[in-house]
């Protein structure tokens, strides 16, 4: 059993409300859904020039191996090929080997919609893994949309979105920044200070963060954006230390937070006095920050590579034994891992790698992955997850303080909350 967490929000046997552990919510029509257009009815999508008369399928790993995003990115793409050898070894998907087509984002949403252009239509995969910021991902909806073609997304996300292209297997909000806020309300937490990087993700998080904080007596005491990249935390610290809240909501990205958190230890904040509390920070990012840095403060995600499942033991030993003894795991690396079993199971389910039979296979597909059993939503192509509060230890490993009684049924459009109708 882990050791009680050092912040100030001591850990409870906490019960979060039953929205949060609902079970079967069904999707009704409710917001903007990017695929109300279907591509095949007039939304321009051309011919699949995917090949599987051989021995191989191809897919595409797409993710930011350079820029501001590769400190998380890297991993992402390393866990995709760690799925794809195992499957590859155990007999492939249907017979076939999988052969995966690399390409870098460089953390740019336009690269990234190139990029998925030529894995589509030039390299002709079955199915593409990766994104990670929001941008990234509404850069390359369209792309597939009108080519007609599957993107898996490994990373949780601000919600208020479907599309029939594209696979969400990171959390929506009501599987991660819903519990987060839950349990901060629980923890007696009253007023909040908010930071993020200056795009799609944390303004609209913020949003939904806001409409929750009127509805539940939280009041915000301030709202700051930086760019993507950004290493001058100054001003915005001493903004966080003068407000006062009780703590700190943070969305920021990539390797801003490095800068952010020295500068949070070095302006005398800390866990015990004004925690914070991340929902882009796993393990990857906590080496760079340095734990020394961090220690003490709250993460919300649905895994950590603490979690003490059979399916993680060997998940973690897998990956360390293929990438070295001092790598961890984090969340987005195994929704990314876990994505990649998904459309093994919706193919051989369907049958086919024709993108029509996986949409039409994928309700209830399931796979134990290492966060354990996770299924997808045919209606919203969102999956099952557990959310999970952890804490930043010394050793560089985020512990479990509070964990979501069920897997979380997905509600991309918050439509089980009244206070969130005016944001859709």
């Amino acid at each position: 059993m882990p050791a009680l967490p050092s912040s100030k929000f001591a850990t409870k046997a906490l019960v979060l409300p039953a929205a949060l552990a609902m079970v079967g919510l069904t999707l009704t029509a409710c917001g903007s859904r990017a695929g109300d257009t279907a591509s095949g009815e007039g939304g321009g999508a051309t011919e699949s020039c995917v090949d599987t008369s051989g021995d191989t399928v191809k897919v595409g790993s797409l993710n930011s191996l350079s820029g501001t995003m590769a400190i998380s990115e890297v991993t992402v793409r390393d866990s995709i090929a760690l799925a794809v050898e195992e499957i590859n070894a155990s007999g492939g998907v249907n017979g076939k080997q999988i052969e995966v087509v690399a390409e870098d984002g460089a953390s740019e949403p336009t690269v990234f919609a190139e990029k998925a252009e030529k894995l589509i239509s030039s390299d002709c995969v079955a199915a593409v893994f990766g994104g990670w910021t929001s941008s990234s991902r509404k850069a390359m909806l369209p792309v597939f949309e009108d080519n007609d073609a599957l993107l898996y997304y490994p990373v949780q996300y601000e919600g208020l979105e479907a599309s029939d292209n594209i696979f969400y297997t990171g959390a929506t909000t009501n599987q991660q920044i819903i519990p987060a806020l839950d349990y901060l309300k629980e923890q007696g937490v009253t007023s909040l200070y908010l930071v993020g990087s200056d795009y799609v993700f944390p303004q609209t998080a913020n949003r939904e963060i806001k409409a929750y904080a009127a509805a539940n007596g939280i009041e915000i005491k301030g709202e700051d954006y930086t760019p993507l990249g950004s290493t001058d935390f100054s001003t915005i610290v001493n903004k966080v230390r003068s407000a006062d809240a009780d703590a700190v909501f943070n969305t920021l990205n990539g390797d801003s937070n490095v800068a952010f958190f020295r500068e949070y230890t070095n302006a005398g904040l800390n866990a015990a006095d004004m925690p914070v509390i991340s929902v882009s920070i796993a393990e990857e990012e906590v080496a760079g920050i340095g734990a020394q840095n961090i220690a003490g403060q709250l993460t919300a995600w649905n895994y950590y590579q603490t979690v003490d499942t059979p399916e993680n033991s060997k998940f973690v030993a897998d990956y360390k034994a293929t990438y070295g003894a001092d790598k961890p795991t984090s969340d987005p690396m195994e929704a990314a891992y876990t994505s990649v079993y998904l459309w093994k199971n919706t193919v051989e389910k369907a049958d086919s790698f024709a993108v029509a039979d996986i949409q039409a296979a994928a309700d209830g597909v399931s796979f134990a992955a290492p966060e354990g059993e996770v299924v997808i939503n045919g209606d919203n192509h969102h999956i099952s997850k557990t959310a999970r509060i952890g804490e930043i230890r010394p050793d560089g490993l985020i512990y479990t303080v509070w964990e979501s009684p069920a897997p979380i049924e997905p509600d991309p459009f918050l439509e089980t909350y009244d206070w969130a109708a005016d944001l859709n």
